[in-house]
């Protein structure tokens, strides 16, 4: 699939961007060489090969545990609000 001028501008449209036209031609370039370099990926043979999502083995990797918490900073962040309320922002009211 070729990436040209037109789509790069119908994207952009769509997505609300505006793009010069060195930007476009550009994108366009950069697009159609990402796209080839998938479509050389897609062609090789990967027959015999296990997907994997790490290079490492999972023994090598130590995981932390997940622990919640606040991070420790809420006095700090609320002392930056211009105005706050039992820990929590005050905002104007923008809907009735």
């Amino acid at each position: 699939m070729a990436i040209d001028s037109k789509l790069v501008e119908r994207i952009a449209k769509l997505s609300r961007i505006s793009l010069t036209e060195s930007e476009v031609k550009n994108l366009s370039s950069d697009l159609d060489n990402i796209l080839n370099w998938i479509e050389q990926l897609s062609e090789l043979d990967t027959e015999g090969i296990n997907p994997v999502f790490s290079s490492f083995d999972e023994e090598e990797i130590k995981y932390r545990s997940d622990e919640i918490n606040d991070g420790g900073y809420r006095e700090d962040i609320i002392s930056n609000a211009p105005l706050s309320e039992d820990g929590f922002f005050l905002v104007p009211k923008v809907v009735d």
